[in-house]
């Protein structure tokens, strides 16, 4: 096991069967001292009960002690009973670790519509309760993979003026992935002490240009939740200019690195596109046309097939809803011109772009023209694989 988590932070996982048999399907992260907390969730109006809960939760302003995630079962679309069992669910966990109900934040992902199996839940309470300390980053995160291919989760350890910090994060997703906010559920820890108005306006900034920006298959999820724990153990208080800087930017970058184990991880997929618009007359026009190419299904069974039919991007761009003036639209793919102020260049660069787009990394730079607002986005492709996921994710 590898000491992996922030200090004063334990985890733990436990089989229950919800679903299959045989696997750690309950995990649970515990907190020896009390934490703030900040957090973002789905902006599907269908929202899971788990995330009406720690909604709740975070409007409260109050502390917290545990995370506790199940897979199997996403608990939505479950109506009054749903919303029960999530606190039935609070409620074992404060009793079983002797912490209060509402320091207790559930998650759950799994098929959409079924109730919690609650009894299979008590009775996996005993093992989940006797392994704590047991586990780590990566045990934590299989308890709460579903159609994942391998767990996600990063370590980074922050030397600042007063001390040094850990930030650990840990997610599970790979479909049903357009944020804002994407099926995936993700816990970043960290044993620094923050003041909660500013670990929420740092945790938001971060999320915003990472996780908020990834995109495999254009659906949001009713269960899409990032939890932000700070519990101070490492006696580090984040209060110095420059030592926030340092940590947000840190935060920043872990983020970015686990959103995009999300996109190489889209079910079914082989490649992530970086695609970067710049040009444009603001930002939200740049971000229209970057996302309206990574949703695109045809641009991405393109890329997914080596194809470098660059008529799809321009068409994702066209119809984006973006402004711009057509004739300033200048397209690079892989590194190489291939559409610029209208017209099409480097014809005779086919099969070396053919070649590079067998890369698993695919950089798609798209020029408006028309002004300094940016935006970048990571999408994945598209292939057979995610067809044969979906069709068969309740069997």
């Amino acid at each position: 096991m590898r000491d992996d988590l922030p200090k004063g932070f334990r985890a733990s996982s436990a089989p229950a069967a919800f679903r299959k048999e045989g696997r750690n399907d309950l995990g649970l992260i515990v907190s020896d001292a009390p934490c703030v907390f900040s957090a973002l969730f789905t902006q599907n109006r269908f929202c899971a009960a788990p995330v009406t809960v720690c909604r709740e939760i975070l409007a409260s302003g109050k502390t917290v002690r545990a995370v506790i995630a199940n897979s199997g079962q996403a608990n939505a679309c479950t109506g009054h009973e749903g919303l029960e069992n999530a606190r039935a669910c609070q409620r074992m966990i404060a009793e079983a670790f002797d912490i209060l109900k509402d320091e207790v934040l559930p998650l759950s992902t799994g098929v959409i519509g079924a109730q919690i199996p609650m009894d299979k839940y008590a009775g996996a309470l005993p093992e989940l309760k006797s392994n704590l300390g047991t586990r780590d980053a990566e045990g934590f995160t299989r308890a709460f993979m579903t159609t994942d291919a391998f767990p996600k989760f990063s370590s980074k350890d922050l030397p600042l003026s007063v001390g040094r910090v850990r930030l650990t994060v840990m997610a599970k997703g790979a479909g049903m992935i357009c944020p804002n906010m994407a099926t995936m559920l993700c816990v970043a820890l960290t044993d620094a002490g923050v003041d909660r108005e500013r670990w929420q306006g740092m945790f938001g900034r971060a999320v915003e240009k990472t996780f908020n920006r990834v995109s495999v298959d254009g659906d949001t999820s009713t269960n899409d939740t990032i939890l932000g724990l700070a519990n101070g153990a490492s006696g580090v208080v984040l209060a110095d200019p420059a030592d926030l800087v340092l940590f947000e930017n840190a935060l920043t970058e872990i983020l970015g690195t686990v959103s995009h184990m999300l996109v190489m991880d889209g079910e079914g997929a082989s490649k992530v596109m970086h695609i970067r618009v710049f040009g444009a007359c603001d930002e939200k026009n740049a971000e229209r046309v970057a996302r309206s190419v990574g949703h695109s299904q045809l641009v991405k069974t393109a890329v997914y097939g080596g194809d470098g039919n660059w008529g799809r991007i321009i068409t994702a761009v066209g119809y984006s809803g973006a402004e711009f003036e057509p004739e300033r639209v200048t397209l690079r793919l892989c590194g190489i011109d291939r559409f610029i102020n209208g017209q099409p260049v480097n014809d005779d660069m086919e099969d070396e772009l053919a070649k590079r787009l067998r890369a698993r990394d695919i950089d798609v730079e798209i020029g408006l023209g028309d002004g300094e607002g940016t935006y970048t986005l990571l999408a994945s492709d598209l292939g057979h694989e995610y067809v044969s996921l979906n069709a068969d994710y309740r069997s």
